[in-house]
């Protein structure tokens, strides 16, 4: 089973970093340490912390937007940062961010940098976040870098949103067709079953396929599917939380029809908002690459970019290796090409980022499309069946009679 390690090391250039990665054994942490060209001087299990229940217990994206726009006002006025966090601590209405922020004002009272304090808490500011954050601090636009940011966790809030809702519909739909077919072959069929049986005779091919899926269903086979479906979803849950898990289920989704498309839409359109929110607010490209890498959330387009930064590390421009990696389009290479030699480089990834957004409301619009006709087809297809197969006996009954 995977666990999270926590672990500092020092870079080729001499600088200490410290991060957490998900893991088998302490031995695999070293080894992607050192894939990273990082020489490890600490890695232990990070300690499970207790999640805080009753309300205000979860912090949203939502929460965070808030507090961010709140916070760069108060700065861009000229309030004293723990100033700043005292009045927000007290202000937000949800309880757990209220507390966290409390903890972060403490730090920095204590001597402790923003952003040093910030990555205390991982589970709530993001590292992409601590990042900008340390940038916005040692160019002194912390203001300018926290509405960049508010900004940015909005429109990947609007990305989400619009992903989920495409996933939606069909669910349903599929959720509830197969719960009327169930209900008609475990409950309808087996009453025309017994009246078939009652009246003799031999039935048509149909009527006995139908028959036997629904005597099938009704006893213990219906235990069997049900177990079956279960235990597939355990096992799918189970294996994402390995790293080769969630690299082949990833592979798996980004490979199927339709879906698939709107998927790499979504991690492209990720990749460059990220990546050029980053570099717009001062932080380091290769700092960029890996935090943006360990952000795209899913495993082939992390793999792929921490790819294209060892490729940076050797002295190639950024668009050089996205050119190779399949699965950033031709356009996104030209373009951050194009950015690179005119030295506009995060102007050009935001240009790219809105331009998949619209292609990514296209997908999605064409995925509902799509989905409705062919999920009605399936229904209509398979309802249609059944009753036809019922009816056929009734039909050939009155045939005979006359």
């Amino acid at each position: 089973m995977a666990t999270v390690f926590e672990w500092a090391g020092k870079t080729p250039r001499g600088t200490v970093e410290s991060g957490e990665i998900t893991a088998g054994t302490k031995d695999e942490v070293i080894t992607e340490l050192r894939r990273r060209n990082i020489v490890p001087t600490a890695v232990s299990e990070k300690a499970k912390k207790k999640r805080i229940f009753g309300l205000g217990g979860r912090i949203k994206d939502k929460d965070i937007v808030v507090f961010t726009r709140q916070f760069a006002t108060m700065i861009d006025a000229g309030l004293p940062l723990v100033q700043a966090l005292d009045i927000l601590s007290t202000q937000v209405e949800n309880k757990a961010l209220s507390r966290v922020l409390v903890q972060v004002k403490t730090d920095v009272e204590s001597g402790s940098t923003y952003a040093d304090a910030l990555k205390k808490h991982p589970r709530v500011f993001t590292e992409l976040y601590a990042n900008m954050v340390a940038a916005g601090e040692a160019g002194g636009i912390l203001d300018t870098i926290l509405n960049r940011l508010a900004a940015y966790i909005e429109k990947s809030m609007k990305l989400k949103k619009k992903v989920k809702g495409a996933m939606v519909y069909p669910s349903v739909v599929i959720t509830v067709a197969i719960m009327v077919i169930a209900i008609i072959m475990v409950f309808v069929i087996p009453t025309f079953s017994r009246m078939f049986s009652s009246l003799g005779g031999t039935l048509p091919i149909p009527t006995k396929i139908v028959i036997t899926i629904s005597n099938f269903l009704a006893g213990i086979g219906g235990l069997i599917v049900l177990g079956t479906i279960i235990a597939t979803i355990i096992f799918i849950i189970q294996f994402r939380r390995t790293e080769k898990g969630k690299m082949v289920t990833d592979a798996i989704l980004l490979k199927l029809p339709i879906v698939g498309v709107l998927l790499n839409k979504v991690a492209v359109a990720k990749f460059t908002r990220t990546l050029g929110t980053l570099v717009s607010s001062g932080v380091p490209i290769l700092d960029g690459l890996e935090i943006t890498a360990k952000t795209s959330g899913n495993k082939v387009h992390e793999k792929a970019i921490m790819e294209v930064r060892a490729e940076v590390v050797g002295g190639k421009t950024l668009a050089e290796p996205i050119t190779k990696a399949k699965i950033f389009p031709p356009m996104v290479s030209h373009m951050i090409a194009v950015g690179e030699s005119t030295g506009a480089l995060d102007a050009m990834l935001g240009k790219i980022a809105d331009f998949y957004d619209d292609e990514v409301d296209a997908a999605v619009s064409n995925l509902t499309a799509m989905i409705e006709p062919i999920l009605m087809v399936f229904l209509g297809t398979t309802i249609g069946f059944i009753v036809i197969s019922m009816y056929m006996p009734i039909f050939k009954l009155i045939t005979l009679i006359k």
